[in-house]
Order: structure tokens, then C-alpha cells, then sequence
């Protein structure tokens, strides 16, 4: 199952080192590769909104099977694309697909060992940052080294996605079907009383941390190419693997570390790794970009999984499900719509000075959650 999970998160990344080629064979400007780039999360916002809990009356199994069929199709038309306007569709397809699977997978986890809820939530964290970095360093090597960069990678995913729906098929459904199915349809996202402070406290540096991922997956892999000078997609993959990579890993180190000190140590390194990662952008230095971003990534990781261990726990067990779906939801705005907005600066200013202005904005918000964070801790 976790294995599973690394596997969807790849169509999320993959696309990631091919947007440049994507834009200079269909002549669109950064502003569009962004909310192409954004598309996939808005998707996913609206399938954690409204089918986020299907799961639980129609079975594990059947819902996380149509998951792997929509990220097929979504496979296949990134490798049929010949407009802008396909590639918008395979990403909202994308979005869809992860959505959905990522919550059932999650769920399933959980299902499979009940005495052990750390368990589920690393894996989780681990396994979403490790697709993230995994699925753009592999789709640039297929890019860098195979024989058909737009659309290798696109057919090996697609091939495992349906070797891993056979796979699935061995596993235990651990749900049994029930009806009541459309009423489970019902957006129900909220933050209950006894976690807003908390909540609010931290919100500043979750929008940071997933605006500064949103960055690097949809203009990262540009911004490498530009201070290499050098046309290699395998580097663009590279900085998100760094960013996403060290993520999984130092999540998985610190996950038995007090959340409360991890969150604020967290947004620190953060804070300093995006510092950093300007730096090297000022130098024109990319053995400091990639630096940075690694640092970075030491900072995101075990924060954003300190932010789930502190707030998870405060929610009755009647509203967990309601806190979860607003954590992504605040995820999945911030992993989109700065993007964009980046996308929108880039055409007016150039890609280096949008990067600094975004990097400041991604330090100021983590600043601000160290502040109100040590308060608040200051205060218990």
C-alpha cells in the first residue's frame, strides 16, 4: 500500500521536467504552464471535497481501482498531447485519480494495522514527499536517457498503475460495501474549536511550505535549466528531488522527535534552506540552489508532519475526518495558487526576480508561525 501511494504520487512530478519542452512546442507563456501546473491541485481539492470519503461505504478496493484507472487515463493523454488544452485535461484527470487514491490508500493503511495510527501517518508523509521527488527524478532521466522523451515515461506509468490494480487485487478489503453512498458526497471540512489556536498559529508556515513546493514543481526545473545554462531535464528533475527527497527522508528520521519543538526547529531550517537556495540563485551558483532546496526540504518534511501530529490529536474522533480535509484543502490552494500567481509575476519580472520575491514571501510565513508557534507552546 505504501508502495502504492510513492507510485501515485509520480503523476504529480513527472510532468515536471517536460513543461519546458511542453512550452517550446506549443508556444504558451509561464502564466499558462503554471495553471496547467495548477490545474492537478484544484482537481484535487474538489475529489477531497466531495468524494474524499466514498471509500468508506463502497469499499477500499473498488474506489482506489477507479483511482488507478483515471491516472491511466491520464497517462494516455499526456501521451497523446498536442495542445495546451490536453495537457490541462491529463492534469485535472491526474488530480482526480491522486485524490482519490491518496485518501483510500491512506485509510487502507490504517485499516491494515489499527493498533498502530504512527504508522499510517509516516507512511503517509513519507510516501507523499517521496513520490513527489521520485516521479520527476525518474521522468527526467527517461527524458535525458530514453528513447522517447515526451512519452516514455507517460507509458511506463501507465503499465504500473495496471500491474499495481492486479497487485491490489491480493490485499484484504477491510470495508464492507454499504449503501448511503451519495450522501457521503457532502463537503465536510472544518477545524474544530479546541485546534484553532494551533491551527491558526501554523497555518502561516503550511501555506509557505506547500506554496515553496508549488514552486519548484512547476518553475523548479526552468530555474535549474537557467543557471546551468544547460538544456538538461535530468537537473531540472534533480532540484525537486532535493527538495522533495530530504523531505521524505528527514520526515521519517524526526518522526518519533516532540511535534512541538519539530514544528518550530522545522520552520527555522526551512526558513534558512530557502535563504540559501536565493543565494545561489543571486550567484548563479547551482551546486547552492541544489543545497538549498535539500536544506529546505530538511525544514518542510518533519514540519508539516509535526503540524499533523499536534492538531490530529486535538479533534474529537467525530471530527477528524472534517480537520483532515481542511488541512488538504489549505495544502492543495497553497500548492496551486501562488504558483500561478509566480506565473503571472514571471512574464512581467523574469524568473529570477519572481524567485526572490516568492522566497521572501516563503520566509516571512515561516517566521511568523516560529513566532506565534513558540507563544503559543509558551503558553500550555
Amino acid at each position: 500500500m505504501a508502495a502504492t501511494l510513492v507510485l501515485l504520487l509520480f503523476a504529480a512530478s513527472a510532468p515536471s521536467p517536460l513543461y519546458g519542452i511542453y512550452q517550446a512546442e506549443f508556444a504558451f507563456s509561464a502564466l499558462t504552464l503554471t495553471a496547467i501546473y495548477a490545474a492537478y491541485a484544484i482537481a484535487g481539492v474538489a475529489t477531497l471535497l466531495f468524494a474524499g470519503r466514498l471509500s468508506d461505504h463502497l469499499g477500499r478496493r473498488p474506489v482506489l481501482l477507479t483511482a488507478l484507472a483515471l491516472d491511466i487515463v491520464s497517462m494516455l493523454l499526456f501521451v497523446a498531447a498536442d495542445s495546451v488544452m490536453t495537457l490541462f485535461l491529463g492534469r485535472v484527470v491526474a488530480g482526480i485519480g491522486t485524490a482519490l487514491g491518496a485518501g483510500v490508500v491512506s485509510a487502507w493503511l490504517l485499516d491494515l494495522r489499527p493498533t498502530d495510527a504512527r504508522l499510517a501517518s509516516v507512511l503517509t508523509g513519507v510516501g507523499t514527499l517521496l513520490g513527489l521527488g521520485l516521479g520527476a527524478f525518474v521522468s527526467g532521466l527517461f527524458v535525458e536517457f530514453g528513447p522517447d522523451p515526451l512519452h516514455l515515461v507517460f507509458w511506463a506509468l501507465a503499465a504500473a498503475y495496471a500491474l499495481t490494480a492486479v497487485l491490489i487485487l491480493a490485499i484484504p478489503e477491510t470495508v464492507a460495501r454499504r449503501g448511503r453512498w451519495l450522501s457521503s458526497m457532502r463537503p465536510m471540512i472544518g477545524v474544530p474549536a479546541a485546534v484553532r489556536p494551533i491551527f491558526m498559529a501554523s497555518a502561516p508556515a503550511l501555506v509557505g511550505m506547500w506554496a515553496l513546493a508549488g514552486l519548484y514543481l512547476s518553475l523548479g526545473p526552468s530555474l535549474a535549466i537557467a543557471i546551468l545554462q544547460a538544456e538538461s531535464r535530468l537537473a531540472g528533475g534533480l532540484v525537486i528531488l532535493a527538495l522533495a527527497g530530504t523531505g521524505a527522508l528527514t520526515s521519517y528520521l524526526f518522526r518519533y522527535a516532540d511535534p512541538g519543538t519539530t514544528l518550530i526547529r522545522g520552520c527555522l531550517v526551512l526558513l534558512g534552506g530557502v535563504g540559501v537556495t536565493l543565494i545561489g540563485v543571486w550567484l548563479n551558483a547551482a551546486t547552492v540552489l541544489y543545497g538549498g532546496s535539500a536544506l529546505a526540504g530538511a525544514g518542510l518534511g518533519p514540519a508539516f508532519s509535526a503540524f499533523v501530529r499536534i492538531v490530529a490529536p486535538l479533534a474529537p474522533a467525530e471530527s477528524r475526518g472534517a480537520l483532515i480535509g481542511a488541512i488538504y484543502v489549505v495544502t492543495y490552494l497553497s500548492f496551486s495558487i501562488p504558483a500561478v500567481i509566480g506565473g503571472a509575476a514571471v512574464t512581467v519580472f523574469g524568473l529570477p526576480a519572481t524567485t526572490f520575491g516568492y522566497g521572501v514571501v516563503v520566509m516571512a510565513l515561516s517566521a511568523v508561525t516560529t513566532v506565534a508557534v513558540s507563544r503559543r507552546m509558551a503558553r500550555v
